[in-house]
């Protein structure tokens, strides 16, 4: 997938984007398996038979897949003009995505969907502050 967002990015038609693309297209393809992979723990949670004990962590799935979903669409449109409202997206994502972290690790050893969540979780954290620090 990273190689399908750094060939769209290098296609555009605007010469300089205004950030490194490869830490662009990371965070872009971060986002977006982030997104997939909390919506896949979240349903996977919903077929756990102590399901409802789990209804943080299905709530806190849901919440990140939705953020992360929207801050890799709005990075694939990043084209330099709207460098503030990325940073917002940016903050907001990592902060979904450390929640996320946390509340899937509470449940990792019990559930590897949890535990593969809160590292995609984690990647996608790391891949937003990376960015970031590249806007700063």
């Amino acid at each position: 997938m990273m190689s399908h967002v750094k060939s769209m990015l290098q296609a555009h038609p605007k010469e300089d984007l205004g950030i490194e693309q490869e830490t662009l297209a990371a965070c872009i393809a971060a986002c977006f398996e982030c997104s997939q992979t909390c919506t896949a723990c979240a349903d996977a949670c919903l077929s756990e038979p102590m399901a409802g004990e789990l209804v943080s962590c299905i709530s806190t799935d849901q919440d990140c897949a939705d953020i992360c979903l929207t801050t890799g669409r709005v990075l694939t449109r990043l084209t330099g003009e709207n460098k503030n409202v990325v940073r917002a997206m940016l903050q907001a994502c990592r902060e979904a995505c450390r929640a996320c972290a946390q509340e899937c690790e509470e449940h990792a050893e019990m559930h590897e969907h949890c535990r593969l969540c809160a590292q995609a979780c984690r990647r996608c954290e790391a891949a937003c502050d990376e960015l970031l620090s590249a806007l700063a």
